[in-house]
């Protein structure tokens, strides 16, 4: 017998875990924390005169940069992925 202090694992009180009925649950990013994070990572890059991350770091910011700027008006987030990229193949020819 399972304390009071312990669930019932088997019991059916609990909520199901993945309700099927329930509704999706959509995360909103923040606009001003991604513009915040993307002019970090641009001014990161170009304060350096190599790439300044490690390969792993490089491949998942080539790979989220593109993602993180469709939480921004369309135009702002171009021109920032613009920006990023421009940095990533100067430091790739350095």
């Amino acid at each position: 017998m399972a304390s009071r202090h312990q669930l019932d694992l088997f019991g059916s009180d609990e909520p199901e875990l993945f309700d099927q009925d329930a509704p999706p649950v959509y995360y909103q990013g923040d606009p001003d924390r991604v513009r915040a994070r993307l002019h970090k990572l641009i001014a990161e890059a170009r304060a350096a005169d190599s790439l300044p991350w490690d390969a792993d770091s490089v491949r998942l910011y080539r790979k989220i940069v593109p993602q993180m700027v469709l939480w921004l008006p369309q135009e702002e987030g171009a021109q920032l992925c613009f920006e990023f990229e421009e940095e990533m193949r100067r430091l790739a020819a350095a």
